[in-house]
């Protein structure tokens, strides 16, 4: 994508990155700090133009379309100062893999993804920080705020566009560990209770167990290490629904530690004795075709000292 800027409108070169993605859509991710409704505005008067004629919202961006943008107030970048500086710059340490098209970063625990409900920012919006210069960085999927591990990020909207596509097809392959309550029982593979999620007054979201209303669901599981009272399985999830682990495993009679939504307080406090004080949800390893250089990745997120520490103190408990 090209850019010319005059002093009172700018000018834009669609390529292949915007082909085939709708002007509004394009506007909103291009005039990031613009509000949606003046971005509408714009479009229902007229002032943006597409090769010199107007066009609708609804318009898809061709090759070498050139996009006449009027003068718009955009908010700064700089405006978004998060307070704890450190923990964005501890972001840097945290990037996995990256080129120019894409990036996998092991997420912090108790770091949301996104800014809102409360938040001032999320991981995107520090990272929109730390890579100023990318212009359409965006989440291809999401990890709860207090899970860790593997999350990738796009650069390009055609590269988000093709892993997205691997989502949807099921091609995209997430391994998560979790450690869950008592001894998990290794014929139990496949868990396919469906999941319907309500959203309470105060805004929370819950999910519950309902194989009538609620959504088609499916997690592989796989038994890791056992422990005196405990579990560690693997999780791979083949659909993604909202809380899907943690509900499937909950289902099953084996919530995963410390977790304050679905958790068991009895489990939870033993946990903590051998010092865990996060979710024991982590996103271990993620595998994608990378759609520009056309070979298929495995990237894996090595585990904070937090649940590291616990595992070496269940082993020893064990022996």
């Amino acid at each position: 994508m090209s850019e010319k800027t005059g002093l009172q409108v700018s000018f834009v070169t669609i390529t292949e990155d915007h082909l085939g993605q709708r002007i509004d859509n394009f506007l909103i991710t291009h005039l990031k700090g613009v509000p949606k409704s003046a971005v509408y505005r714009i479009l229902r008067k007229g002032e943006v133009r597409v090769n010199k004629k107007r066009i609708k919202p609804v318009y898809k961006l061709q090759l070498d379309d050139i996009v006449r943008i009027p003068p718009i107030k955009v908010a700064e970048r700089e405006e978004f100062v998060p307070k704890n500086l450190d923990v964005v710059t501890k972001l840097e340490d945290a990037i996995l893999f990256e080129d120019k098209y894409l990036m996998v970063i092991n997420k912090p625990s108790g770091m949301a993804v996104h800014g809102g409900s409360g938040l001032s920012y999320g991981l995107i919006e520090a990272l929109r920080v730390l890579r100023p210069d990318e212009r359409s960085l965006e989440l291809v999927h999401r990890l709860d705020r207090d899970t860790s591990g593997c999350l990738l990020i796009a650069k390009r909207r055609s590269v988000l566009t093709s892993l997205h596509e691997q989502l949807r097809e099921k091609t995209m392959g997430k391994n998560y560990w979790a450690l869950v309550d008592g001894q998990w029982d290794s014929k139990d593979k496949n868990v396919t209770e469906g999941l319907l999620k309500n959203t309470l007054q105060s805004g929370e979201r819950v999910v519950r167990v309902n194989n009538t209303e609620g959504k088609p669901s499916h997690t592989r599981f796989k038994v890791l290490e056992r422990f005196n009272e405990c579990s560690l399985v693997q999780a791979s999830p083949v659909t993604g629904r909202t809380h899907q682990i943690r509900v499937h495993t909950q289902c099953k009679g084996h919530a995963i530690a410390c977790d304050d939504k679905y958790g068991n307080q009895a489990f939870d406090a033993a946990m903590r004795k051998v010092g865990l004080g996060r979710l024991f949800l982590h996103a271990h390893d993620l595998s994608f075709y990378h759609p520009k250089n056309e070979s298929t990745m495995r990237v894996e997120a090595p585990l904070d000292k937090a649940l590291t520490n616990c595992i070496k103190t269940l082993r020893a408990a064990k022996s």
